[in-house]
């Protein structure tokens, strides 16, 4: 049986991650702050998950949770990393700013090393992020998050280097979602919103097919490409 982690699977894209990865015959440690909502999805199905609560943005706890899950699972193929948090911020409030840097900068790289280093010395493995279209531009309604996402795009591109000079088979896929209706979709007025049930099944077809980069769903790679495009004065007056 195959085994995966999701880092960040109490809720959204995760969750469904999860379930999706157990009917397709994995056995799935989960993670994530809510040990309640954790446990929900185990009762569901109780011997296909292991459990670990854990704050990512707690650093020195990250290995040893992780060491414990792989150690109960006996091994993993994929790592899926699919914490974050983010929020519009018009105001610039700084406590906002600093939970999303936490999290999506810092948490994020602690639990990235952690996995690319396990899957260096295990001598294969297919390492997954979700970061977001976001982080092709800035944002002035949300400025650290995008940024934080510009960040998380660059660092799985630096991995995705490390696995190539290893010589080792270790796949990076960096999923690049738009706007998908869960908890971090904020604001009024938003556009192709996509059901997280779509956008994981979409993100399964690009882990299954070891892909590097994927838009989720399809229809964002349009809007990935006219964001690159776009001239810097008409993107300044957005």
């Amino acid at each position: 049986m195959k085994k995966a982690i999701i880092i960040g699977a109490s809720s959204g894209i995760g969750r469904e991650l999860a379930k999706l990865l157990v009917n397709n015959s994995y056995k799935v440690g989960i993670t994530g702050r809510r040990a309640s909502l954790l446990n929900e999805i185990k009762s569901e199905n109780p011997d296909s998950y292991a459990v670990a609560s854990f704050d990512i943005t707690n650093y020195t706890d990250v290995s040893q949770y992780l060491d414990a899950l792989v150690a109960e699972l006996g091994g993993a193929d994929l790592i899926i990393l699919s914490s974050g948090t983010g929020d519009n911020n018009d105001s610039l409030d700084f406590r906002i700013e600093k939970e999303t840097i936490d999290t999506n900068v810092a948490g994020f790289t602690c639990a990235l090393d952690w996995a690319f280093n396990f899957f260096e010395k295990q001598g294969f493995g297919h390492l997954i992020a979700i970061s977001s279209i976001g982080g092709l531009r800035g944002s002035r309604l949300a400025p650290a998050y995008n940024a934080s996402k510009a960040y998380q795009i660059n660092y799985l591109e630096g991995l995705r280097q490390k696995s190539v000079k290893s010589r080792k088979p270790i796949t990076v896929t960096d999923i690049r979602p738009g706007l998908v209706d869960t908890n971090m979709a904020k604001g009024d007025g938003l556009f192709w919103v996509m059901p997280v049930e779509k956008t994981a099944k979409q993100i399964m077809s690009a882990i299954n097919r070891k892909k590097k980069v994927a838009y989720v769903t399809k229809r964002w790679k349009l809007i990935a490409f006219l964001l690159r495009i776009m001239p810097k004065m008409l993107y300044d007056r957005m």
